[in-house]
């Protein structure tokens, strides 16, 4: 798993819990979205609108538990970003 998969994670473990909820993916990437693509951190056309951050989310939830560790989130955002 990246380096950069870790560093986005981070930036959007709002709470620093560990994991991501979906409120955290979106609100993040909301907020810090831009800042994180100009940075390149995240690529730009990852910066979407509500329901493109809630499909990333539900894309990475492989259990359905509604959280996602830094595992799950990793394996979606390497693959679907080419990292």
């Amino acid at each position: 798993m990246s380096e950069k998969a870790r560093k986005l994670f981070d930036a959007l473990d709002l709470n620093e819990d560990g994991q991501l909820t979906r409120v955290e993916v979106i609100t993040a990437l909301r907020s810090k979205g831009p800042t994180l693509a100009a940075r390149g951190d995240l690529p730009l056309w990852a910066v979407g609108d509500v329901d493109a951050s809630s499909a990333l989310f539900d894309a990475a939830d492989a259990n359905g538990d509604e959280v996602l560790s830094f595992e799950e989130f990793a394996a979606v955002v390497d693959r679907r970003f080419g990292w």
